[in-house]
C-alpha cells in the first residue's frame, strides 16, 4: 500500500496543476489541516528536480498565508468565545500572565515551529490568541517556513538521485520515522 501510495504521488508530483495542490496542502497545514505539505513537496523536487526552488517557494508563500488564517482564527475565536469564559472563572489574569511569557518568546515559538516537525497551525493560532503583534509574527513565519522548505528544496536538489534511490529502498523505514516524528509532534503539544 506504501508503494502505491508513494508511486501515485510521484506522479502527481510531475502533474501540470501540482503546485496548486501543494499551496493549497501547504495553506491548509498551517491552520487546520495535520498533514504537512512535505509530503507532496519531497516526491515533486524528486520527480523535476528543476523546480526545486519554485516549490519551495509555492509552499513557503501558502504556508505564511494559511498561518496568517490560523492567526486570524486565534485572535478571533478566543475574543468571541474564550474571553468571557476566563473571565467568567475569574482567570482573566491567568490569562495575561501566559500571553507575556508566551509573546516574550514568541519570535522563538514561531522560529521553532516552523522549522521542526513541530506542528505550525498550534503556533499559529496561539500567536493570534496571546495577541502577538502580526508583523513579528509575519517575518518571523517567513524566516522559518523558508529556512524548513529551502533547506529541503536544497538538499534533494544537490543530492536528488541518492535520496530518491534512499527512499525507495527503504520506503517503509522512511514512511516510519516520518510519522514517528509527525505523532511525538501532536504529543508534545498536547502534554506540553
Amino acid at each position: 500500500m506504501i508503494r502505491r501510495l508513494y508511486d501515485w504521488t510521484i506522479r502527481m508530483a510531475d502533474h501540470p496543476h501540482a503546485l496548486w495542490v501543494l499551496a493549497l496542502v501547504s495553506f491548509a497545514e498551517s491552520s487546520v489541516f495535520p498533514i504537512p505539505p512535505d509530503l507532496l513537496m519531497i516526491p515533486m523536487i524528486l520527480a523535476r528536480p528543476s523546480r526545486a526552488f519554485i516549490v519551495a517557494a509555492v509552499a513557503m508563500a501558502a504556508s505564511v498565508a494559511g498561518g496568517m488564517l490560523g492567526y486570524a482564527i486565534g485572535a478571533f475565536a478566543f475574543d468571541s468565545i474564550g474571553q468571557p469564559i476566563l473571565e467568567s472563572m475569574g482567570k482573566a489574569h491567568a490569562m495575561e500572565e501566559f500571553n507575556a511569557t508566551f509573546n516574550g518568546a514568541g519570535f522563538w515559538a514561531v522560529l521553532g515551529a516552523g522549522i521542526t516537525p513541530f506542528p505550525y497551525k498550534v503556533i499559529t493560532i496561539m500567536s493570534g490568541w496571546t495577541g502577538m503583534p502580526l508583523t513579528t509574527f509575519v517575518i518571523t513565519s517567513i524566516v522559518a517556513r523558508g529556512l524548513r522548505f529551502f533547506i529541503v528544496a536544497w538538499l534533494l536538489w544537490k543530492f536528488g538521485s541518492p535520496v530518491r534511490d534512499f527512499i525507495e529502498k527503504r520506503l517503509g523505514l522512511v514512511f516510519t520515522a516520518f510519522f514517528a516524528i509527525l505523532i511525538a509532534g501532536f504529543l508534545l503539544v498536547r502534554y506540553l
